[in-house]
């Protein structure tokens, strides 16, 4: 950075990574994550995918990406919303969300928390999520934590319907992938950044059910979000599709947290008859 660290102050890190705000004498603060991670070049995809959502929201500027070493720009806030960060945060989303891209998946695989998630291109949305989100890490979590066979054999089931369940959108949109409390850091009634994000070209409707799933986004989100977005149809997200996309994190928190979450994916294909 070019002058001196006056000071430095751990925070909480996780998945194998240390966090610390470092001040540096000329009154800046910066944030160095570092460490192996727990995937290879972790923090360089982190990095790199910070970068990409660089002028789309608000996120941290990165000063330096490598695989064991990041280095943004500390942002001051905390965590927690309230009516205004919600509104606030479909204002800032629903931009992103209307420019169009140019294929599902992207120009190069990304992380969710510690796990890998691959974005090889597309040209259809269902195909992209059945593949290359949930069969993907359906599989992953059968051989790594335990998701019962039968489980899985519902799932596949399952996918072989899923046209019927989501539609294909109006075009691809870049999404944050990861949004929840803990990735919002917000300000004065504002949405300071968005951190930590899992990004890909994909339905806008994704980002939406995933940030239900924790009570991120409620009734002035949505509100909000329907007066800005032409051809939202929030009755059949509301009804159908976001318990379809939940099924994906719920997979993901079975890897992460354990097997208490396939409950919740359980219950979501025996609501669909599966």
């Amino acid at each position: 950075m070019g002058v001196p660290v006056a000071g430095v102050r751990p925070l909480s890190g996780s998945y194998g990574l240390s966090l610390e705000v470092v001040e540096l004498a000329d009154g800046r603060k910066i944030v160095a994550k570092h460490g192996k991670g727990p995937r290879p070049e972790h923090l360089l995809t982190e990095g790199r995918m910070l970068q990409r959502l660089q002028g789309e929201i608000p996120v941290p500027r990165v000063h330096h990406a490598e695989a064991e070493l990041l280095v943004m720009d500390y942002i001051a806030g905390s965590g927690g919303g309230g009516a205004s960060v919600e509104r606030h945060m479909a204002e800032l989303l629903v931009p992103m969300y209307r420019k169009r891209q140019p294929f599902f998946g992207l120009e190069f695989d990304t992380t969710i928390g510690p796990l890998p998630q691959p974005n090889p291109k597309y040209d259809t949305w269902v195909d992209f999520f059945r593949e290359q989100r949930l069969l993907f890490m359906a599989r992953l979590a059968h051989e790594r934590a335990g998701l019962s066979a039968d489980l899985l054999r519902r799932i596949e089931r399952f996918c072989e319907h899923l046209e019927e369940f989501i539609d294909e959108p109006a075009h691809p949109s870049l999404l944050h992938g990861d949004i929840w409390g803990g990735n919002v850091i917000a300000s004065g009634g504002k949405v300071a950044a968005f951190i930590d994000p899992a990004i890909y070209y994909g339905h806008y409707e994704y980002d939406l059910a995933f940030m239900t799933m924790f009570g991120t986004a409620g009734r002035a989100f949505f509100d909000a979000f329907e007066a800005l977005m032409p051809g939202f149809d929030r009755a059949g997200f509301e009804q159908v599709r976001r318990d379809v996309y939940l099924i994906y994190p719920h997979l993901t928190h079975v890897l992460i947290c354990g097997l208490s979450y396939a409950s919740g994916i359980d219950s979501r294909l025996r609501r669909f008859g599966f």
